[in-house]
């Protein structure tokens, strides 16, 4: 039985409560519903695949950061010690880290096992400058895509019916400013926000880039088009939520990076889309049209902006609770004895 919106809706206001009573927590069961096909869905178990690369638009000044920050995180994530990872513990969700093309890997320490699983898998050392060519070609597109989409069938595999892709990678934003730009029809001034942290100098250089990256693609949305503009991080998100929407999974999306990822999984596969909740909308200017592109309404809007899959994480216990709702609670008709 196919679950709709509709047929969500009329079951949770068959429950005993009065229709409507639990406000956006009823439509977060619905979108739930319907995104896993069934009307008692599971929240668990369930698993963040984090995906790290290095983009070389990065010495355009786009990011106050440096490259080597891309390394050091990840390797901080395989301690344990990151954001991401602490709010994993807190909720019960599984790490897995993927190299997807760091230009420098991080140096594991001589003992383990890490808190996350690691797979070093990377397309190449970082993708080329998207500001004075493509940053990848259709074969490293196809190849990162591909790593993403071999992550997502291998938890389906393992039993996990709950997916959120991380990223790591400095620069990112860029090519996510970038994707939004060509696929939602934003102007480049709302799709550049100040990424991690850039200032309004910065961001103006950064958004001049970004225009003319996508102004040089003549308004072509093929895969060689975005090739041209992504990152291998991002693709591989692309892939994995492709791969795991045609799984049955249901794809709890994080922030501005990863919805850019899902612009491409959406342009790409048709109907990704609908297994996809958005966990929240951060304070990256762009990230409300990518959501509109989507249709998705997000959880939460704390100006969240970390990345890593920290806003997707954040929104999990309301996740579990619409869960709870659908599944753990009596009909109005069971309560009457009727």
């Amino acid at each position: 039985m196919t679950i709709t919106p509709a047929l969500a809706q009329a079951h949770l206001d068959s429950l005993a409560k009065p229709p409507g009573s639990l406000g956006r927590l009823e439509a977060l069961a619905a979108e739930l519903a319907v995104a896993q096909g069934t009307l008692t869905p599971l929240t668990h178990p369930r698993r963040l695949v984090l995906f790290a690369a290095d983009h070389g638009v990065v010495a355009q000044g786009v990011t106050p950061w440096p490259q080597a920050v891309t390394t050091a995180m990840v390797a901080t994530i395989l301690l344990g010690r990151a954001s991401s990872t602490a709010l994993a513990a807190a909720h019960g969700v599984d790490v897995r880290v993927v190299d997807a093309g760091m230009a420098q890997p991080p140096e594991y320490p001589p003992v383990g096992p890490f808190p996350p699983h690691f797979r070093s898998a990377p397309v190449a050392p970082g993708t080329a400058d998207l500001a004075t060519g493509p940053a990848m070609d259709i074969v490293q597109f196809d190849a990162a895509w591909a790593l993403g989409a071999d992550e997502a069938q291998a938890a389906v595999a393992a039993g996990y019916r709950l997916l959120i892709a991380g990223e790591m990678g400095i620069g990112n934003t860029t090519a996510s400013a970038c994707l939004t730009h060509a696929l939602t029809g934003a102007d480049a001034d709302t799709a550049t926000g100040s990424g991690a942290g850039a200032d309004a100098a910065m961001r103006l250089h950064k958004r001049v880039i970004v225009e003319q990256a996508v102004a040089r693609l003549g308004g072509a949305r093929d895969k060689a088009a975005l090739a041209a503009i992504a990152g291998f991080e991002i693709v591989a998100i692309a892939g994995f939520y492709a791969s795991g929407a045609a799984a049955g999974a249901v794809l709890v999306l994080d922030g501005y990076v990863t919805t850019a990822a899902a612009l491409i999984a959406e342009a790409l596969a048709p109907g990704t889309a609908r297994a996809m909740i958005a966990g929240h909308r951060s304070a990256e200017p762009g990230h409300a049209a990518a959501l509109a592109q989507l249709g998705l309404t997000p959880i939460l809007d704390w100006q969240m902006r970390l990345g890593e899959g920290t806003g997707a994480l954040t929104a999990l216990p309301l996740l579990d609770s619409a869960a709870a709702l659908l599944s753990d609670v009596a009909t109005l008709a069971e309560v009457l004895g009727q």
